[in-house]
This record gives C-alpha cells, sequence and structure tokens, in this order.
C-alpha cells in the first residue's frame, strides 16, 4: 500500500514538473533595441499562441543605455510569458544567449534578434523541422536585406570560410534564428565571441544538423551593432573552434607531432654540424646552420611540453565537471514482456 501510495506521489509530481516545462523557449539578445521590443515580443507571442504551443520569452538585456532594461522589468512584472534577464553590463552577444540559455526551460529552445530582422513567424516552422530528428535548425536569410559592401560581401566570406574549416556545410552561419534542442544546448559552453559558431560546436557535440530558408526584413529602427572590426575576432575564433574540432581531446597530437619534426630536425642539423666539424675540421660556429638547429631543439622541447601541459588541463577539464568525452544519442536495449 505504501509502495503504491509512494508511487502516485512520484507520478504526480512528474506530471507537475513536466506541466510546467514549456515546449519552447524563445531567447532574446538585447543590447539598445527599446523601440523594436515591443513588436517583438507582440510578434512572438501572437505567433506561438496561434502554434497553440506553450511557451516563454527570456529577453537579455547585455547592458542596454536606451531604455530596453527598463522596458523588460516593467513588462516582466505584468507579462506570464516574459522572463527578463538583466546584465550588469555589456558582455557581448555570445554572454548574452549563454545567459539565456541557463535560464530557459523549454524543450526546445528558439534564438532570434531583437531588430525585427528575423521574423517569428518562421518559428513555427523551424520546430516542425526540428521534430524531424534534427538536433539543430538555422535560419537561411535567402534573400538578405542587407547593405551589399558592408555586410553582405563580408557575411558571404566569412561563411565561405567557417564552412571549409568546420565542414558544417550551411550557408549562413550569422543568421540568429535558430532552433535547438535543449539536451544538445547544456552540452556546449560558449565563451569569447563563439555565437556565431554554434552549428561547428553543435557537430563538434554529434548534433544533427539542417538549415531552412526564413524570412529577412530590413531594419525599421535604430542602426546596426555589426561591423568589419569584428573579423579579427571571428578569425581568432575559427582558429579556436578548428582546434576543438580536431584536438579537443588529444592535444598532444598536434603539440607532440610538431615538437617531436621540430626536435628530429634540430637533431639532424645538429649532427650534420658535428660529423663536419669532426670529419673535415670545418669551423661551424658562425654558420646559421647552427642557430637554426638550436632554435629547432628549444623550441621542439617547448611545443612538447606545451602538449603534456594541454592533455593535463584537457583531463582536469572533463573530469573536473563529469564530462565524458563522448555524447550519447540513445541506448536500445530488448524490452522485457
Amino acid at each position: 500500500m505504501r509502495g503504491g501510495l509512494i508511487s502516485k506521489t512520484i507520478t504526480g509530481q512528474n506530471e507537475a514538473i513536466s506541466a510546467i516545462v514549456p515546449d519552447v523557449s524563445v531567447v532574446v539578445p538585447i543590447y539598445n533595441e527599446v523601440e523594436s521590443i515591443p513588436h517583438l515580443l507582440e510578434a512572438i507571442a501572437s505567433t506561438l499562441t496561434a502554434s497553440e504551443l506553450s511557451y516563454e520569452i527570456i529577453c537579455v538585456d547585455d547592458g542596454s543605455s536606451d531604455g530596453s532594461a527598463e522596458f523588460l522589468r516593467r513588462e516582466a512584472q505584468t507579462r506570464n510569458d516574459l522572463k527578463a534577464v538583466i546584465l550588469r553590463r555589456n558582455y557581448g552577444q555570445t554572454a548574452a544567449m549563454s545567459a539565456g540559455f541557463n535560464h530557459a526551460l523549454g524543450k526546445a529552445i528558439v534564438t532570434l534578434d531583437a531588430d525585427l530582422q528575423n521574423d517569428p513567424v518562421d518559428i513555427p516552422m523551424l520546430l516542425a523541422k526540428l521534430e524531424e530528428g534534427y538536433d539543430l535548425v538555422s535560419g537561411w536569410r535567402k534573400n538578405r536585406q542587407d547593405g551589399a559592401l558592408k555586410r553582405l560581401l563580408p557575411s558571404k566570406i566569412a561563411n565561405w570560410l567557417i564552412r571549409r574549416t568546420t565542414s558544417v556545410n550551411i550557408h549562413d552561419y550569422g543568421c540568429s534564428l535558430k532552433a535547438y534542442r535543449a539536451e544538445l544546448v547544456a552540452d556546449m559552453n560558449l565563451y569569447g565571441e563563439l555565437h556565431r559558431f554554434l552549428p561547428a560546436l553543435a557537430y563538434i557535440e554529434g548534433a544533427r544538423i539542417t538549415e531552412i530558408p526564413v524570412r529577412h526584413h530590413a531594419r525599421r529602427f535604430g542602426q546596426s551593432k555589426y561591423g568589419l572590426s569584428r573579423t579579427f575576432r571571428v578569425l581568432m575564433d575559427l582558429l579556436t573552434i578548428l582546434f576543438m574540432k580536431k584536438f579537443l581531446t588529444r592535444p598532444m597530437h598536434v603539440f607532440g607531432l610538431w615538437g617531436l619534426i621540430s626536435m628530429l630536425s634540430g637533431g639532424a642539423i645538429a649532427i650534420y654540424l658535428t660529423f663536419v666539424k669532426l670529419a673535415f675540421h670545418q669551423d661551424i660556429g658562425d654558420r646559421p646552420l647552427l642557430i637554426l638547429a638550436v632554435l629547432l631543439l628549444v623550441a621542439g622541447v617547448q611545443l612538447f611540453c606545451f602538449g603534456l601541459l594541454a592533455e593535463l588541463l584537457m583531463r582536469t577539464y572533463h573530469e573536473s565537471q563529469g564530462r565524458p568525452i563522448y555524447r550519447v544519442r540513445e541506448v536500445v536495449t530488448k524490452s522485457v514482456k
């Protein structure tokens, strides 16, 4: 009797928990978009209500100075569907998206910009595609409404470079309108400017990724926060992603390999110079080859030591957090009748 009561209690608790878990959490990073926010909230709410999806909107204010934070505070106190996360200062879009992910409760998570260029009407379409078995569905701004030289050309070059480097073949990495399974987001940690590389990070985690064309509108209010100044940061983050993709759990394979090549090259040159000195009694003290040999040997030892340190850091990173080096999609066993 007691066991039955406990079972009913647990079942009731599970039903209560599932009842408060929304179907989708919409994460919106915001920086100085006070004019756009009311229109965006209304569009998201009307779209998801019409789709009969339970939802929450998580607006993350990233240190705005135009009154966006104050507006979100007022709205969050009167609306049941809105959660306002106010950051202490401007940390950047990656940090704002990470904060939104950490506060999201939905089974699926959708991200979009607050400038009204992404259309919330496309959210149900992304979620429907997600239900086909994908872990991440990325929007593709096929008919993008931005300036040709300042935005479109640099974006096309960056997208081509990222595709070639990461092997994730999507057209539009920069589109913020994306849908994720909640369990995928839980496995990804964001740093630096990595928000634009989320498909590549998801690929490292073994995610199934696709993209679909979405609407894109011209900016109605304010000015774009993006510019050519981000190019250098994109390149640096791209190198980080490339390293994570190939050597995250085996850094010694890259540092150790180049260290070994350097040491062998330096050793070979040193042996040659020694042979020349002993066999032909030639002076080698003023030869550039001697300096090269010393540099190669020292660099090789340093690279090898970097590899050992990186291995220790990698093990500390995984073991301290209890993070396995693999991701399980599903476990299938024979059912017992």
